[in-house]
């Protein structure tokens, strides 16, 4: 059963965070320069740009979490362009360098977070973009990124390798999210391989009814599958969502 990540649940998720970056290295680490080059699931981008991204992401959370230990405001990034300026650079490195740097990036995180200080994980921070949350928050935002660019970097792991505690709780949060938004669909939403069910409704009643396992329910609403697997009822095609 999934447990949402808080104060008092911290280690836990420090732990899976933990434990998702290293499938992740493992996955990056069987690739060859070459394959590192070629192009990964997210427009644009190679595997290369893919795995920079989430060593850059671990050192700008970690950032979010010296704020939230110190209580002194340090920016997550200097500036969007700096960090896509160094996603850029660092995407064409040696398969070498490039997994050096996503483990030291990705332990250093993790060790700040096991020293974090009980009332750390309730000190405000801010990111680059949504409003302030508390610093345990942060952990949340690191999972997400390393077991969904998993998946973007086309390198054998896909939605059905997600663990079963992942996909509900991600379930939950990015449909109270799309619930939230005006373009959102008005649907329910309901995991065959649980039962669960997740309301994309802001009021009223659900106009619609989308089934399916729920990785393949998390993957279409986060824009990493077509939906080609789900049913809708009453019959038809699946809702346009919102970009995640």
């Amino acid at each position: 059963m999934s447990q949402p990540p808080g104060p008092h649940s911290a280690e836990l998720t420090i732990n899976r965070i933990a434990e998702a970056g290293d499938r992740l290295l493992a996955s990056a680490s069987a690739l060859t320069d070459d394959q590192l080059r070629e192009p990964s699931l997210l427009p644009g981008w190679t595997r290369g740009h893919v795995l920079t991204h989430v060593a850059r992401n671990a050192d700008g959370l970690a950032n979010l979490l010296t704020w939230a230990r110190t209580g002194e405001e340090t920016r997550q990034y200097a500036s969007f362009e700096a960090r896509d300026a160094q996603i850029e650079e660092g995407s064409g490195r040696p398969a070498a360098e490039m997994i050096a740097d996503l483990s030291r990036s990705s332990q250093k995180f993790i060790n700040l977070a096991r020293e974090m200080p009980a009332e750390g994980w309730l000190a405000k921070v801010k990111a680059m973009r949504g409003p302030a949350h508390p610093g345990w928050y942060t952990l949340h935002r690191r999972l997400i990124e390393v077991e969904i660019h998993h998946v973007d970097l086309a390198a054998g792991y896909a939605p059905g390798d997600w663990p079963d505690w992942f996909v509900t709780g991600t379930l939950y949060e990015v449909a109270g999210r799309l619930a939230h938004e005006p373009e959102s669909p008005s649907a329910v939403l309901t995991d065959t391989l649980t039962g669960r069910q997740f309301l994309l409704l802001s009021e009223g009643a659900p106009e619609l009814a989308v089934s399916g396992p729920g990785y393949l329910l998390l993957a279409w609403l986060i824009g990493r599958d077509s939906g080609a697997g789900l049913s809708v009822d009453p019959d038809g095609p699946l809702p346009e969502v919102p970009p995640f």
